[in-house]
């Protein structure tokens, strides 16, 4: 089981990390006790598989001595788990200006102080940890976008493909699907509907996507579209989107959009984009 700590400034970012971490499909605790994350490494274990990627957020609160930390890092490789320690810093003044933002309290505020006073004496509390490390990230001046594609350099074996790709056909006639990213009208396209043989079957069925690719303007339009999609998910990937649905509409979704709709979730299963093809509309009259 691989086990992701991640530790660091108050104000640094961790949560942020832990969000592209859940992202990735890391199970993210945030501010768990650091005497409970033994048992609930075994816990994790037990369950055969069913937790392999975890990240467990901690910061400067729950560190009494970081000694303690170390012994208890130490129990978690003894149960088998391969653990990755991140430490998230960033500039003082980076983080003084942010708690000014938020105008939230520094764990370490006290009476008589200031916050770049807080934030000093959290550093020197944390060098330990700090030292330990495996990976050290300063969000200074980090955008999401760069933060994303560095901890997906970070994490081995991660697809650098990694955008979850849905593909949607449906009916003008019912509606708009309102969580389309990208929209493609192929009323265009000849209908199927009023081919007598073909009436009552769907755009799954052969006899219809023979029909639909018969035509030199629906073979067309498919090329012209991977064209597309080849182009724009690389940028969708570096500007950090992890997820896009792509809706194919006809009149009915029940022939054109649905054979359209499977094409292009056989081509971008062919380009290892992880994808899956829902027809929302198929089975309406």
């Amino acid at each position: 089981m691989d086990i992701i700590i991640v530790s660091g400034l108050s104000g640094a970012g961790k949560s942020r990390v832990a969000a592209v971490l859940e992202d990735m499909d890391f199970y993210c605790v945030d501010n768990m006790p650091i005497t409970m994350m033994p048992k609930f490494a075994e816990l994790c274990l037990a369950t055969h598989g069913r937790y392999e990627r975890v990240a467990l957020v901690t910061d400067v609160r729950a560190l009494e001595d970081p000694a303690e930390l170390f012994k208890i890092f130490e129990e978690m490789r003894e149960l088998g788990c391969r653990l990755r320690i991140i430490f998230v810093e960033a500039e003082v003044e980076t983080i003084v200006r942010r708690y000014k933002e938020t105008r939230r309290r520094h764990p370490l505020d006290a009476p008589g102080t200031t916050i770049e006073d807080a934030v000093k004496k959290e550093i020197e509390l944390l060098a330990q940890v700090r030292q330990m490390a495996d990976e050290i990230i300063d969000t200074t001046g980090l955008t999401l976008s760069k933060l994303q594609r560095r901890l997906f350099k970070l994490m081995d074996g991660q697809d650098q493909k990694a955008i979850s790709v849905t593909v949607k056909s449906f009916g003008f006639k019912y509606g708009l699907p309102v969580e389309a990213d990208l929209m493609f009208d192929i009323r265009f396209l000849p209908n199927p509907f009023y081919i007598p043989e073909l009436r009552d079957k769907t755009g799954l069925d052969d006899l219809v996507k023979d029909y639909v690719f018969g035509m030199e303007q629906s073979n067309e339009f498919y090329a012209k579209l991977c064209d597309m999609l080849d182009f724009l998910l690389p940028h969708y990937i570096e500007e950090g989107k992890r997820y896009l649905v792509i809706c194919v509409g006809c009149t009915g979704g029940k022939h054109r959009s649905p054979a359209m709709a499977q094409a292009l979730l056989e081509y971008l299963s062919e380009q290892d984009y992880p994808v899956d093809c829902i027809h929302r509309d198929i089975e309406k009259e």
